[in-house]
Order: C-alpha cells, then structure tokens, then sequence
C-alpha cells in the first residue's frame, strides 16, 4: 500500500475509510465529479471481511452502476417474499411472489459480498478512484479542530475530507468525538451459514421456475421466545444462506449462545428440509447495528462526515442496510463536492449532509419506526411467545376436522385465549400495538 500511495502523491480531494457498499459508493459519486480520491480496506480485497443476510435494492443501485444488473455477479432476483411466525414445532406464514417480475427499477436480489464488493471496487476504480487494500487506518490526524487526514501502520495520508465508512464499531468516529461507545442494546450479532446445494435442487425446495430466481424467508418466534431475535433463510444461485440475529444485551442475560439458536433454527420442522443434503461451506458473525432514529450520531464535523452503518443507518423492520449504506454514501460525496468547489470544508457546509439525510427516505422512515424495537422488547412475551403460540394453535384447530361443531371450537378457542391471558395484560399489548401504529402514520 506505501508503495502506491508514494507513486500517486500522499494528498487527495477525499480520502474513504471502507470499501462496503457505502464506502464505494462515495467514491465512486466523487470520481464522477473528477475529484481525487483514496478508498483504503483494511481487508485483503473488499468483501473479504462484509457478511449481511443476503438482499439487495435495485433503487439504490441504478445511479451508481447503471450497468449492474448485466455486469454485476448477482445471485438470484428475489421473487417469493416469505414471512413466517413459528413455534417449536409449527408454523403459520404470509407469503408474496410475483413469478413474472420482469422490472429493472425496483427489485432485490442476493449477493455474495465477497464477489460484489470486489466488482464495485472494480468499477470504482475504472471511474478514477485509486484503492489501497490491506491497508489499516489506525488513526485521524487532525489539526487545529480539523480532520485533514489519516495515519496508517505505514504513513500519514492527507485530504481535504475524510469519509468515515468503518463499519457498525465505528473507531474513527468515535476518535474524532461524532460517537460514543456503543451500548449492547444497540447492536445485534448476526450468525451466518451457507449450504451448497444444486441449483435445480434450491429451484425445487423453494418452489422457484429457474436458476436466476429466488426466494426469501424472514422469521419471527422460535427459537426466540423470550429474547428479541429474528432468523432468516435466502437462496443464492447455488447455495442457501440461513441465519439468525440477536442484540448483544439480550445474548447477555442467556445462557445460549449464538449458535445454540441457529441450530435451534435450522432444525426447526419448516426450516431443516431446506437445507436438507447441503453442504456448509461457510459459517461468518457480523455486528449490525440496532439503535435506529434515537441512536443516529453527529454525521459531521470539520473535515469529515460519516456514513453507513458507521452511522447507524439501518432500518432494521424491513431488514434494509446496504441500501441506506448506498445511498447515504452517495449523499455524503453529494456534500464533498460541493465543500470542494466552494473550498470550504468546515462544518457549517459539511452540514449539507445531514440536510441531505433528513430529506431523504433513510431518516424517514428510521423516524417513523424509531419506537418499534424498544416497544416490542418491554413486550417480548407477548409479541415473541405467546401471540406466536396463539396463531398456531388458531389454525391448527382451523384446519383439523374433529367431528366437532366449528362454532363450539371457535368458542373454546376465545375461551381458553382469554383465560390464557387477563385483560390488563392485553390492554397493555393493544396500547403498545396502537402506540407502535401511530409512531409510523402520525409525526
């Protein structure tokens, strides 16, 4: 890396620290604008340390690589969209699929991360950017209340503007004073394995038409019946990702750790012919962060804004992050440019950035659901046990044919739900439900 700065000059319009999707797409919008710009990895190639559940959106995609659907190494084109409540043996589901999606404009879709950051990068550096893999940042320099650049294992590299893309422990924002230590209640580990499996196999187990499509299923209920997790399952082209996350206050107070629950998971009755005859050719953690609205930091100072999940951007209902990472990217380069061109990279116009993020859908919708999460964890029996329990047992004696009058199941099924559960307790459940309900319509 010493190497290649040393021939490129030490001094840039920008330097990025991170090579994940926001990161990239930071340099790559600045690149556009014919401005110099550094994006250092501290991984061997970008990717190499990225995992995530497994979806992408097209809509933040197309601005950047307009090409990327027919360059990019995508996975499959998510076209069955499955949600699931489960309990140790059952399970009760709402499923979306539209077989025919032929849309280029707002799709998602699986990636493995390890060939799709490598492609972005690829493409980053076709649009000017110059990359440094292997390379860690282990301090910012800063002078006179300014960031002017970064110092390395190796040497001090300097720019105008230093785009913080460092990931869900963010140090540099946190060196700089735009975070503080992050609290366990605020990020969740997510555990991760991968099947290898034919794809004509994935096609049938998933109910798909061919190779390019696929299929995701998002989890709420057990193995989480006491503690806020959610699991996951999303087909890759030859390979099926399945997984579990957990905040890591909640992964505290139990003593299973975090594989004991994707086992848990994996086994489950709806969930272990999936994966049934596959091969695991990977198992990764990652950290992912939970705070949301309330957890959002200062997203600038002087000389430096920061993005990403260095941001807390992630919209963690719709399981959204490399979205908000994109475009949240894109948005900081949006401001550089503008600080660069009027030569002015104090806060008071590094504050266009945040302007940009308030505008956008990103604090949006992390405003609308920015109670959701602490709302279910003071009802995590309710909303994670019980009414998960309630629903199985509502449709198990839905579906059974016991030479019984439904009218008089139905009434036994009333009866016993509400001797189950007193009144108090369910006015408690319904305020947090309309509380939760109001938080997203009415601001």
């Amino acid at each position: 890396m010493g190497e290649l700065i040393k021939r490129c000059d030490t001094n840039f319009d920008v330097i990025v620290v991170g090579a994940g999707p926001s990161g990239v797409s930071a340099a790559i919008s600045l690149a556009k604008a014919n401005k110099k710009v550094l994006l250092i990895e501290r991984g061997d190639y970008a990717g190499a340390k990225n995992m995530y559940g497994g979806i992408m959106y097209s809509h933040a995609l197309n601005d950047i690589f307009p090409n990327f659907l027919n360059e990019a190494p995508i996975e499959r084109i998510t076209k069955k969209h499955n949600y699931l409540i489960l309990t140790e043996n059952e399970a009760v589901g709402i499923s979306y699929s539209d077989k025919l999606l032929n849309s280029e404009n707002n799709i998602s879709f699986t990636a493995i991360r390890s060939k799709f950051d490598k492609w972005c990068v690829e493409e980053a550096q076709k649009a000017g950017v110059i990359y440094a893999p292997r390379t860690l940042v282990k301090n910012a320099i800063v002078r006179n209340n300014f960031v002017i650049g970064v110092k390395t294992e190796i040497e001090e590299i300097y720019a105008s503007i230093v785009i913080i893309a460092d990931g869900a422990n963010s140090l540099l924002a946190k060196e700089i004073g735009l975070r503080k230590d992050i609290e366990p209640k605020d990020v969740a580990l997510a555990v991760k394995e991968v099947y290898q499996l034919d794809k004509n196999t994935i096609n049938d187990k998933f109910n798909l038409i061919n190779d390019k499509d696929g299929a995701m299923i998002e989890c709420l209920g057990y193995p989480f019946n006491d503690v806020l997790g959610l699991s996951f399952v999303y087909t890759n082209s030859d390979s099926v990702s399945i997984g579990i996350g957990i905040t890591l206050d909640e992964l505290a107070k139990n003593s299973l750790k975090p594989y004991d629950y994707l086992d848990q998971f994996k086994n489950h009755p709806e969930i272990s012919p999936l994966i049934k005859d596959g091969k695991m050719i990977e198992y990764s953690a990652h950290l992912i962060p939970e705070g949301g609205y309330k957890k959002i930091p200062k997203l600038y100072t002087n000389g430096a804004m920061v993005i990403g999940d260095a941001a807390m951007l992630i919209n963690n209902i719709n399981f959204e992050g490399t979205n908000l990472a994109l475009v949240s990217g894109q948005l900081a380069a949006k401001a550089a440019i503008v600080a660069l061109d009027c030569n002015d990279v104090s806060k008071n116009t590094l504050k266009l950035y945040e302007n940009y993020i308030k505008e956008s859908f990103i604090y949006k919708d992390l405003k609308s659901y920015k109670n959701i999460i602490e709302s279910v964890k003071k009802r995590k029996k309710s909303f994670l046990d019980f009414y998960p329990k309630q629903a199985t047992l509502f449709f198990k004696t839905f579906v059974e044919a016991s030479g019984v009058e439904k009218r008089k199941v139905y009434l036994n099924f009333i009866c016993q739900f509400f001797k189950s559960r007193s009144i108090i307790e369910l006015f408690k459940d319904l305020f947090t439900l309309i509380k939760m309900f109001l938080g997203v319509f009415i601001r």
